[in-house]
C-alpha cells in the first residue's frame, strides 16, 4: 500500500507480488484519462497514493479526497444567489416581485441587466454559511403580499454576498399605500388604479408594474424585465427572470408573479418561476420553490367573504461552482454536488454549510 516507504532489494532477490504491488504499483504516479478513469480503477485508495489525470493534473490523495499537488491556497468562487421571492396581493392584487438576482459567473449577468459581480477568493480551512431565503407568504383576504426573505453566502475571508428579498404584490380595493407595491429585489405590482410601482434593487431585479384599474392589475417585477403594466381588461404579466447555466444547463430563475383581474383577463408568471395571477375568486399560482419567483395576486368578484389569499412567493437557491481541478468540499451540509462541463457544482436548496480541507 501507499506510505510503505523506500527499500533497497538485494542482488538477486526475488521480488514476490507482495513486493511489486506495495513498493511499485501503489506508490508509483498512476495516469488516467479522468476522475471516472481513476475511480474504476482504485474505487478505495489509500492515503499518500499519487495520480495524474488531463482533467486534474496531478493529485494526492490525503485520506479522504483527491488533493491537487501544490495547488494554490486560495481558488475563484462563481456563484448564483437568488432571494426568496415575494407573495402576491390579495383583492384586485398585484403580482409579487422576484427575488433578488446575483451571480459572478464570467460572461453573464446578474439581475436588473446589471454585469456580473467579481468572484470572491475562498480558502482551504474556512467554512462558508449558506442561507436560503423563504418566499413571502401572499396576502390575505384584503392585504399585500409578503416580502421575500434573503439569501446569502458569508466566511470569515470573503465580503458576504446578499441577494434582497422580492417585494410584495399591493392590493386594489383601497387608494394609497395598500396599493401599491412593494420594494424589493425586484419589486412588487400595484394592485388597481391607486398606488404606485414597488421598486427593484440597483443589480438585483426590476420594479414592479403598474395597475390601471381592478380588472388590470400590475406584474410583479422579474430579474431580468419589469413587470408588466394592466393594459385595458388584461392584467400585467411578471417580469421575466434571467437564465444561467452554472448548474450545467441553462435555466430561468426569478421571474415575476402575474397581475389579478376581477372579472377579466389575469397577467401570467414571469419565465423563471413566477407565479399566473387569478381571476375573480379562483386561487393564484404560487412561485416555484427555488427559483426566487414571486407569487400571483388574487382577483375578487366582490362576492361576500370572497375576498381569499395571494399565492406565496417561491423560495431562493444558492448554487456555487469551481474548476474540476480543485479538491472536492471536506463538508457539505445540506448541498448537493455534481461534477458537469469541467466543474464541480454545488447546489443549495436549504440552508447549510461548505468548506475545504484543501484546494
Amino acid at each position: 500500500m501507499a506510505g510503505a516507504g523506500y527499500r533497497t532489494f538485494a542482488s538477486g532477490e526475488v521480488l514476490t507480488s507482495t513486493n511489486v504491488q506495495t513498493y511499485l504499483m501503489d506508490q508509483a504516479v498512476q495516469v488516467y484519462s479522468g476522475t471516472a478513469a481513476r475511480s474504476s480503477a482504485v474505487p478505495s485508495p489509500s492515503t499518500g497514493m499519487v495520480a495524474y489525470s488531463t482533467a486534474t493534473g496531478l493529485q494526492v490523495f490525503n485520506g479522504s479526497t483527491w488533493a491537487s499537488v501544490g495547488g494554490a491556497s486560495t481558488v475563484n468562487l462563481e456563484y448564483l444567489v437568488i432571494a426568496g421571492g415575494a407573495g402576491g396581493g390579495a383583492d384586485e392584487g398585484g403580482g409579487g416581485g422576484a427575488g433578488g438576482y446575483r451571480t459572478s459567473v464570467i460572461g453573464a449577468n446578474s439581475g436588473g441587466s446589471a454585469v456580473a459581480d467579481p468572484s470572491p477568493t475562498i480558502s482551504a480551512g474556512v467554512t462558508y454559511t449558506i442561507t436560503i431565503g423563504a418566499g413571502g407568504a401572499g396576502g390575505v383576504n384584503a392585504a399585500k403580499g409578503s416580502s421575500g426573505v434573503a439569501s446569502s453566502i458569508a466566511g470569515s475571508n470573503i465580503q458576504t454576498v446578499t441577494a434582497t428579498g422580492g417585494g410584495g404584490g399591493g392590493y386594489g380595493t383601497t387608494a394609497g399605500a395598500d396599493a401599491s407595491g412593494v420594494a424589493g429585489g425586484s419589486g412588487g405590482g400595484c394592485g388597481g388604479a391607486n398606488g404606485t410601482i414597488g421598486a427593484g434593487t440597483y443589480a438585483q431585479g426590476f420594479s414592479g408594474g403598474n395597475g390601471i384599474s381592478e380588472q388590470a392589475t400590475g406584474g410583479g417585477g422579474g430579474a431580468g424585465a419589469v413587470g408588466g403594466t394592466g393594459a385595458s381588461t388584461v392584467a400585467g404579466s411578471g417580469g421575466v427572470g434571467v437564465a444561467s447555466s452554472i448548474s450545467g444547463s441553462s435555466t430561468f430563475r426569478a421571474g415575476g408573479g402575474g397581475g389579478s383581474s376581477r372579472a377579466s383577463t389575469a397577467g401570467a408568471g414571469g419565465n423563471g418561476g413566477g407565479g399566473a395571477g387569478s381571476v375573480g375568486n379562483t386561487a393564484p399560482t404560487a412561485g416555484t420553490a427555488n427559483t426566487g419567483g414571486g407569487g400571483g395576486g388574487r382577483g375578487n368578484d366582490q362576492g361576500a367573504g370572497q375576498n381569499g389569499n395571494g399565492a406565496a412567493g417561491g423560495s431562493g437557491v444558492v448554487i456555487i461552482r469551481t474548476l474540476d481541478s480543485v479538491a472536492s468540499a471536506s463538508t457539505l451540509t445540506v448541498g448537493t454536488q455534481v461534477t458537469s462541463g469541467g466543474y464541480k457544482i454545488y447546489t443549495f436548496n436549504a440552508s447549510g454549510t461548505i468548506a475545504w480541507a484543501s484546494l
